[in-house]
């Protein structure tokens, strides 16, 4: 694999080349994961638009989509069709010298052009090939599309969010595309490893819906036992009481007390040791099974003052809680600037961004933000040369983009 990223990578998978063919954001964002750890990702993208998140907004700055920005730092971008014979040349000279290959198109899609797993691993055994997709390489659904909010909806997900009494609801961030990029960031690496025993690699099969079930676990665990489906409950919790929000004087506290010891401080704190005795409330079983009778006793307390005010009290006493805050205000927290997790990385066009930090505190082998996100086709032709392809042939790739 060629390397033109002027920031030399640190990091657990310095050295590891990955291919990357995908779009939008289960695939991206699990090629960030591997990117931020030190790999080497080339981002392919077609010179007629790239990546479909490039177009997404608002908001642009100077012309660049911050959704597309969020998801592909670190990574090069070289602009090729490689349904061309020019493009599929310069494709395959990558894929020779990869590690990994990450694609999230329909399952058939790739095999029509030769470029599916079974083809590449006959001519590169070593190559772990990550696949994305909706429901999998395999089943009856296979060749469907996979869609966030279907696959929220479809995976029951929708069915246990929103009020008790009101409609579904998607969670306000594509979870369903995310765990799905983790889930594939992990199969990636845990190939990795076994590939230093076997000297295989193997193909990572990972699915949208598979994914989203994988997240239901206690959830899953009661229709096991049960045979029926928990139904909405808004923010409390349906085994731990009180686990819930309630209205301060200035807007929503969350409330997370988790066992009884939490729950006879948070009495002393409210004064109201009374309840910590209380038949009905003693044990957090009875808490749940009187959970009505228990929200009127302690919601006006609540709104008597601010969250800051709350916060401050029931934190010094042990009390999980926390306020309801928006994403610029979560966003402002000092202890995330402690935590480097807003980092600032110059961009070609867009300049000075803020972008989040890598999450994952390695004490020794460190990942990194090393490059903002890339420009369509910003590496071509660095890429290209050093593949060793001649100028001729350079030309008529990156003089598509």
């Amino acid at each position: 694999m060629p390397s033109s990223v002027t920031s030399a990578p640190t990091g657990p998978l310095a050295g590891v080349a990955v291919v990357d063919l995908t779009r939008v954001l289960s695939g991206p964002y699990c090629t960030m994961l591997l990117a931020d750890m030190g790999a080497r990702v080339i981002k392919i993208e077609h010179p007629a638009g790239g990546d479909d998140t490039r177009a997404w907004g608002p908001p642009f700055v100077n012309g660049e989509s911050t959704y597309f920005l969020s998801i592909n730092r670190n990574k090069e971008s070289v602009a090729l069709d490689f349904k061309s014979s020019a493009g599929r040349k310069a494709l395959d000279a990558l894929v020779a010298s990869a590690d990994v290959l990450v694609e999230n198109f329909r399952p058939g899609v790739l095999a029509r052009l030769g470029l599916d797993y079974e083809t590449i691993a006959a001519a590169h055994p070593r190559l772990i090939y990550a696949s994305i997709s909706g429901y999998g390489q395999t089943g009856p659904r296979a060749a469907e599309p996979g869609y966030d909010a279907v696959l929220q909806g479809e995976g029951g997900l929708m069915s246990i969010t929103g009020d008790a009494e009101g409609e579904p609801y998607r969670l306000g961030v594509a979870v369903a595309d995310i765990v799905t990029g983790l889930f594939a960031a992990q199969g990636i690496l845990l190939s990795l490893l076994a590939r230093n025993t076997t000297g295989r690699g193997q193909h990572v099969d990972v699915a949208m819906l598979d994914s989203v079930a994988a997240m239901l676990t206690y959830q899953a665990g009661m229709v096991f036992a049960t045979g029926h489906s928990p139904g909405r409950m808004g923010n409390r919790h349906p085994s731990i009481a009180p686990y819930d929000t309630f209205d301060a004087l200035d807007g929503p506290l969350v409330l997370a007390v988790g066992n009884d010891e939490q729950w006879q401080r948070l009495c002393d704190t409210l004064d109201l040791s009374a309840l910590a005795t209380d038949p009905r409330f003693a044990t957090n079983g009875a808490r749940v099974e009187h959970y009505q009778a228990l929200v009127a006793l302690l919601a006006p307390v609540f709104a008597q003052r601010t969250r800051a005010q709350w916060t401050a009290l029931l934190v010094a006493a042990g009390v999980p809680c926390g306020p309801v805050r928006s994403v610029a205000e979560a966003l402002a927290d000092p202890q995330l600037q402690v935590r480097e997790m807003l980092v600032r990385a110059m961009h070609a066009t867009a300049g000075d961004l803020t972008l989040l930090g890598v999450p994952i505190k390695l004490s020794n082998t460190p990942g990194s933000v090393r490059a903002a996100p890339p420009t369509l086709g910003q590496h071509t032709r660095a890429v290209l040369t050093e593949l060793g392809l001649s100028v001729a042939e350079i030309e008529g790739i990156a003089g598509q983009s």
